[in-house]
């Protein structure tokens, strides 16, 4: 791809390297005007070409991304902007468009053509169950890239394969597509079809949905919003930007006045329905990543923990106590079973564990019980 090449083979060598990218395991690619194109492949970010793009390369990329086209005229005039895009045969991309330097960057997440299943993800079986709920607040937490709207669109599979449900998402932008199969799910793109995050949701209250899906709750109108609509008897399903179930609810509170906590803290209490947070780790054998997920069903004890501020630290230790009952399991339950099932390795998970040290010891002493000499964590 050279300086002067025109549109038309620009465009193509533009879709040959995304092309490349998808086909080598890239999870999101990055378009920036002075560098060359890179790619996040098993969490590393590579180089894919040597050319570095010009500032005007990276506009026209910018351009050819953009859906709408009072958008592409405005284009000079945008700092941020979110749409989706495709290529037929190569797959969807969730796009970022901003600006550095006074220059266009462009970040593409690729989603993946077919909805993925809770097998496929790596998820617990207890996550079927957690789908099936009629009514209440469902959340998928983690960082960004962690998998949560993959977790999200395998809920939404497995309904619309298990059942009959008329499921309203509103998403900024549209990720997975889902075909209506034995569900009826409406889709609909903040921005496009509906003005806000806080408008499309009081809509959906007025579109008969048994179950909502937001793509993230940002606010404390949002949070007040899905709350009504999960104790007027729908199933809530969305996203926030926490590392675990406990640090989830103090995140959720802490978003409302100080006056209105106590009252946001019970009504979360009698609503929520679980948690899964997840975070993705290198595989051992340097193949992908792998998912590690903490999984808080509540039940009638998490629930008076989490209306109790003095006992929220309790929950991590009831998660522990309730795997073979419930089906949940800590982050570090399941860091030790990835460790033991030789698809994580320690380093790696014992970083990631909420107490290393405690994850250390407890890994030597399942190697002692299990009667293991070879192998020592120390």
């Amino acid at each position: 791809m050279t300086q002067g090449a025109p549109a038309g083979d620009f465009q193509e060598a533009v879709g040959r390297i995304i092309h490349t990218a998808v086909q080598r395991g890239a999870s999101d690619l990055h378009i920036k005007a002075g560098d060359v194109f890179r790619a996040r492949i098993h969490g590393a970010l590579v180089p894919l070409t040597k050319q570095r793009l010009s500032p005007e390369q990276t506009r026209a990329i910018a351009l050819q991304l953009i859906p709408r086209e009072r958008d592409r005229a405005n284009i000079d005039e945008l700092n941020d902007y979110d749409c989706s895009w495709g290529i037929p045969g190569v797959g969807r991309f969730r796009v970022n468009i901003l600006r550095q330097r006074g220059s266009f960057m462009i970040v593409m997440r690729v989603i993946p053509i077919e909805i993925p299943t809770f097998e496929e993800l790596g998820l617990p079986p207890v996550l079927a169950r957690i789908a099936s709920n009629e009514r209440g607040m469902v959340l998928v937490t983690g960082v960004t890239g962690s998998g949560k709207s993959s977790t999200q669109a395998a809920m939404l599979g497995h309904m619309n394969q298990t059942m009959r449900r008329h499921v309203v998402t509103l998403e900024n932008p549209i990720e997975f597509l889902h075909r209506d199969v034995n569900c009826s799910i409406t889709q609909r793109d903040v921005g496009i079809d509906t003005d806000s995050f806080r408008v499309g949701l009081r809509a959906a209250l007025r579109q008969d949905p048994d179950v909502i899906q937001i793509g993230e709750m940002r606010d404390a109108e949002t949070i007040d919003i899905a709350l009504k609509a999960a104790e007027t008897g729908h199933l809530v399903i969305s996203t926030v930007h926490t590392r675990d179930a406990a640090s989830t609810i103090s995140r959720l509170v802490a978003t409302f006045p100080p006056e209105e906590q106590p009252m946001a803290r019970l009504r979360l209490a009698e609503s929520l329905q679980a948690v899964v947070s997840q975070r993705l780790l290198p595989a051992k054998d340097g193949k992908g990543r792998v998912l590690a997920a903490e999984v808080m069903v509540v039940t009638g004890t998490i629930r008076d923990c989490i209306a109790d501020p003095a006992r929220v630290e309790e929950i991590r230790e009831h998660i522990a106590e309730g795997r073979a009952t419930y089906g949940m399991q800590t982050f570090d339950q399941c860091l030790m079973e990835l460790v033991q099932e030789d698809k994580v390795d320690f380093g790696v998970a014992k970083a990631a564990a909420t107490n290393p040290g405690d994850f250390e010891l407890k890994m030597n002493m399942l190697d002692g019980r299990s009667g293991a000499t070879t192998r020592s964590y120390y």
